[in-house]
């Protein structure tokens, strides 16, 4: 399917990954052995301040550390380093609990690893992991699964020597014989695309420089269409066409995309027909398509924008299938339309809108349509026979789960892929036989030294909003550990650009869990988890109902018994930094402990810089400040901007060096300004990344690192109070 433009927001994804079940029962020992050989605590780094006067609508703002922002600065990079050491140092009593917490994580990994393949174009394609890999191989199997391997990639080899290495999307020819990838050595998400012959092993001369990584073949298999960044602002605004073979600057500049809101795409519709050229903000699309097979004809648009008309598509016979919300059908229906006659007054409802359910994605094939939904913050499939001669939901059996479409590039088939998980059930991918509907699991996590999912339980809580709406909380926790205010509780958000936040197995999570900690995920307005009018009353001139809500769920788990607030945590990243940002500036009091990841919190200069990547996209998602009401109103409750000399909760903040997406100098000014004006002596520490940008590091082992520190935060503080 060509969803709806994916936009690069700032958005914090953490990689789920497989991990091993450590009995704890040592770690208090451990920990007051190395309490005992704590000396004396080095005093916070210290930051010059440079006033900055910043004026716009006759209201004047003084940033003192807005210098930092230079990261060429030798005065930053040594303040940056000095913050470092000043972490390294107040954590040093749990250096040998954070070795071991990396130690436990990364043994409940199977190191020899593999995906369950899936078929396309004659070949089966998996991934592998070999014992002690940071990296994955891809792998291919021609006809069969039973044919010999062959290696397309080896990125542990190809990461040799970096400290930061990602292997992006890779395209494969309709021959089979080419294969585009594309390669980010900083972490700034600015691919290098190249070529590789799979039947030699050959890497071609071609080298497309300043990408977003996104390309894909016409199929005559040698031209390729690919996306360019504005190099300043890193705007995916352009599509060039390269001839396989010949030298960059001969490539043909096909659309420039000129309207800042906007950010473009190239993909290739599922029955491999049709060249797609995707243009999207966040709230209007507009797509161009040509055929496959005539990689010099002229682009058509599908339907021209119009603000807050939204829609994506795909092909199968003689029509194309949308998914849009034309005529205010905010939670979106299905249409259709003839390959010739695609603007929207020839579209045919297929599937009507629905205010109760969300309708999230679909898939096509020869015989039946799946759909993809969303219903009372629970996602659905849902599979229909082209001849209405059945029509069914997939059972789940979990009070809370996440359940989506998986690969599924063969239309005459009548089997679907699908993944499954939920709070405590790892990650499965499922072959469904929609004729039989008979399931054969393909691959389950596998979570090594003795983890059983009996141990633990998920429940779904209803929180009450100060305006009386209902917010779900999706809950975990080890069966042995008591409900009580002694209860130590971490509890996690994110809230923006419609995302919903939906309750998935982690087996990093058990490190906690296992040491008696609950785990909860708010799923607070501004993301979709209960329809897109749940988004919409969490972003613009509604954001406050994201803090609020967060605030609020807080309180219901304290009063309800869950925890208290001296056993309390908080945590979230990018979009949700800013959310743990807010929550600190107005409800400090609820919380012992936040970890605020990769922060978005210096909102207002942000959104008035439109140099800065990401920040013209997004005006829609937060507004436009140059416009003076959502000046004031984002100037209200922007993280930096509110600090005030007041007692603040133990805070650890993290940020990348070379983060595109919210830029290093967010989280540092804020923990500049923290240490001026807070009146306690919580600890604040802020860890950088030199090597990384907005995921951190790029390995499978490596991340682990720092979530070990994160966690040995969490009970640092636990074991303080205790």
């Amino acid at each position: 399917m060509i969803y709806k433009l994916l936009l690069v927001k700032r958005c914090f994804l953490v990689q789920i990954k497989t991990l091993i079940l450590l009995s704890l029962f040592l770690f208090p020992l451990n920990f007051e052995a190395q309490n005992k050989q704590e000396t004396k605590k080095m005093e916070a780094p210290k930051v010059k301040k440079i006033p900055k006067t910043l004026s716009i609508h006759n209201d004047t703002r003084i940033d003192n550390y807005y210098w930092l922002n230079d990261r060429e600065n030798p005065e930053v990079i040594k303040y940056l380093e000095q913050e470092n050491a000043y972490t390294q140092e107040q954590m040093q009593s749990t250096q040998k609990l954070q070795n071991d917490l990396f130690a436990e994580m990364k043994s409940r990994i199977k190191e020899e690893d593999e995906s369950a393949p899936y078929k396309f174009n004659g070949y089966w394609y998996l991934t592998q992991f070999v014992k002690g890999g940071e990296y994955p191989l891809y792998i291919r199997k021609k006809d069969n699964l039973n044919a010999p391997e062959q290696l397309m990639f080896d990125v542990n080899q190809m990461a040799s020597g970096y400290k930061f290495y990602q292997l992006g999307g890779i395209s494969i020819s309709p021959d089979n014989q080419w294969a585009c990838f594309s390669t980010d050595t900083v972490g700034r998400r600015i691919y290098t695309i190249q070529i590789k012959n799979l039947l030699t092993g050959e890497i071609l001369a071609d080298r497309l420089e300043n990408t977003t990584g996104n390309v894909v073949w016409a199929n005559d298999n040698k031209t390729l269409f690919y996306s360019v960044q504005d190099s300043e602002t890193l705007r995916s605004d352009k599509v060039y066409k390269h001839v396989v073979g010949t030298a960059q600057n001969e490539d043909v500049e096909i659309y420039h995309e000129t309207d800042e809101t906007f950010t473009v795409y190239v993909s290739k519709t599922k029955s491999m027909e049709y060249l797609v050229i995707s243009s999207g903000s966040t709230v209007s699309d507009e797509y161009r398509f040509i055929s496959a097979s005539n990689p010099g004809g002229e682009w058509k648009i599908f339907q021209k924008r119009q603000r807050n008309l939204e829609y994506s598509f795909d092909h199968f016979e003689n029509n194309f299938y949308i998914l849009t919300n034309k005529d205010q059908a905010f939670n979106f229906k299905l249409m259709k339309t003839p390959v010739d006659k695609t603007s929207k007054e020839n579209w045919i409802e297929v599937i009507p809108h629905n205010k109760e359910v969300l309708l999230e994605g679909f898939e096509l094939f020869k015989k039946y349509l799946v759909v993809e939904e969303r219903s009372n913050g629970l996602t659905q499939i849902k599979v229909t026979r082209w001849d209405q001669s059945s029509n069914y939901l997939l059972p789940f059996g979990e009070e809370v789960y996440t359940a989506g479409i998986s690969v599924n590039r063969d239309f005459d088939t009548q089997i679907l892929r699908y993944r499954y998980t939920s709070l405590t059930t790892p990650w499965s991918d499922i072959d469904f036989d929609m004729e039989t509907r008979e399931k054969t699991i393909l691959k389950e996590q596998e979570v090594l030294g003795g983890f059983d999912k009996n141990n633990y339980e998920t429940h779904r809580l209803w929180a009450t909003s100060r305006d009386g709406v209902k917010i779900p909380v999706s809950l975990v926790k080890n069966k042995n550990t008591p409900l009580s205010k002694e209860t130590p509780l971490l509890l996690y958000a994110y809230g923006s650009y419609g995302y919903s936040m939906d309750p998935t197995f982690s087996s990093l999570r058990l490190s906690l869990l296992d040491r008696g900690f609950i785990y909860a995920i708010a799923h607070v307005r501004g993301g979709e988890d209960l329809g897109r009018p749940w988004y919409e009353n969490g972003k613009m001139l509604k954001k406050k109902n994201t803090f609020f809500d967060f605030i609020d769920c807080a309180s219901y788990l304290i009063d309800e018994g869950y925890t208290s607030a001296q056993h309390l945590y908080a945590n979230g990243g990018s979009a949700g930094g800013l959310l743990m940002g807010a929550v600190v500036n107005y409800a400090p009091e609820l919380f012992n402990g936040v970890v605020a990841d990769v922060p978005f919190v210096d909102v207002v200069t942000t959104m008035l810089d439109d140099s800065i990547p990401l920040t013209t996209g997004e005006y829609d998602e937060w507004g436009n400040p140059n416009d003076k009401e959502y000046y004031e109103y984002m100037k209200s409750y922007s993280p930096y901007d509110n600090v005030e000399a007041k007692e603040y909760p133990n805070m650890l903040v993290t940020t990348g060096l070379h983060d595109s997406q919210v830029q290093y100098w967010e989280p540092v000014k804020w923990v500049a300004k923290l240490r001026e004006l807070k009146t306690d002596s919580n600890l604040l520490l802020l860890e950088t990344n030199m090597d990384a940008g907005h995921g951190g590091a790029s390995g499978r082992f490596e991340s682990l690192k720092e979530v070990a520190l994160e966690y040995a935060f969490y009970l640092l503080l636990e074991n303080k109070v205790k």
